[in-house]
């Protein structure tokens, strides 16, 4: 009787031990820490980790299979969670996307995630905005065609993931081509060289009003942004780097707010708050402002340089964050 009772236990011991987890064990260790969390959300989940002062964490979580966000409260990436993983992630965060790495029971499909965001980001570094029509074409279907094949190409990762990724290629280019797309046909619209169309009597955050004619004789760089456009903010200090190298040259920049109008002391208070430079003007009835129209703008930030002539030079140039802006500046011996 005995040994069928200790058989009895054993059994359930060995059952127990072969019972799947009901959640993930989610653990790693991060250099250059950004912060003393870490988040792992998605739209219906959200859990936030401890980081400690080695940058080591872990935790548990109860998860419906799928991918999620990690987020190190500077920068994110995507990775894969099914209950019963056990997983640990390395991490540098000033090479943040480049040194992403997973092992561990279930790491297949997140490491995937993180080779596919580092091919992309490799396809997607060109200047698109300098393609015609056709050269956007071909350069888009190769991107297609690249990243398709690595997606049918990898092995062992989880269907879910995969068909996600597909789907996904489709949606980044068409958003990416349409964008393009328009800026190409813009150009043939507003070339270079052509007459700029012009703002008259905006308001003036240091007082009165500006038109651009009051900046013939110099060249203008203008930024349309709003005081709710997270990329509009993320700009600012890039632009205010750009500002403090060419102080004092035959330039002008102007920032142009698009916020509605109950938002007007919102746009003063963030000028003041944010210590902004340049000219800071409020365009009226934002959108459906006519310098706005003119140009085309649908969406923000957008920039744009205009000749001392009054001249278009691009209906679309290059972020302050980019370098492509000082090659600009550059070519025309600003």
């Amino acid at each position: 009787m005995k040994k069928l009772i200790y058989f009895i236990a054993a059994l359930a011991i060995v059952s127990c031990k072969n019972e799947p987890k009901d959640y993930v064990t989610f653990s790693g260790k991060i250099t250059n820490k950004n912060s003393d969390s870490v988040v792992v959300r998605s739209r219906t989940f959200t859990k936030i980790i401890k980081v400690n002062e080695d940058g080591t964490f872990s935790d548990t979580l109860k998860v419906e299979k799928g991918v999620y966000s990690f987020f190190d409260g500077s920068e994110s990436t995507s990775i894969f969670l099914q209950n019963g993983f056990d997983i640990n992630m390395t991490l540098d965060a000033k090479m943040f996307d480049e040194t992403a790495k997973y092992t561990g029971v279930g790491a297949e499909s997140s490491n995937f995630l993180a080779s596919k965001s580092l091919l992309e980001e490799k396809l997607y570094d060109q200047d698109f905005s300098s393609l015609d029509k056709k050269g956007l074409d071909t350069t888009f279907d190769k991107i297609k065609t690249d990243l398709t094949d690595f997606i049918n190409k990898s092995k062992g990762i989880d269907t879910t993931v995969i068909n996600n990724s597909l789907k996904g290629i489709e949606r980044s280019i068409t958003g990416n081509k349409n964008y393009f797309m328009g800026i190409a046909q813009l150009k043939e619209d507003l070339p270079k060289g052509s007459k700029s169309p012009t703002f008259e009597k905006y308001e003036n955050y240091k007082g009165g009003i500006t038109s651009l004619s009051d900046l013939k004789g110099k060249y203008v760089y203008v930024d349309v942004w709003a005081t709710w456009c997270g990329p509009c903010k993320r700009e600012i200090p890039f632009l205010k780097e750009v500002e403090k190298k060419y102080h004092g040259k035959n330039i002008e920049f102007v920032s142009m707010s698009i916020d509605v109008e109950k938002d007007h002391d919102k746009w003063k208070a963030m000028v003041a708050d944010k210590e902004l430079g340049g000219i800071q003007l409020f365009a009226p009835k934002n959108w459906s402002s006519e310098f706005v129209q003119n140009y085309k703008i649908t969406g923000i930030p957008r920039f744009l340089l205009i000749d001392p002539n009054g001249n278009v030079v691009t209906p679309s140039a290059p972020r302050p964050s980019e370098e492509a802006l000082i090659e600009l500046f550059d070519q025309e011996n600003i």
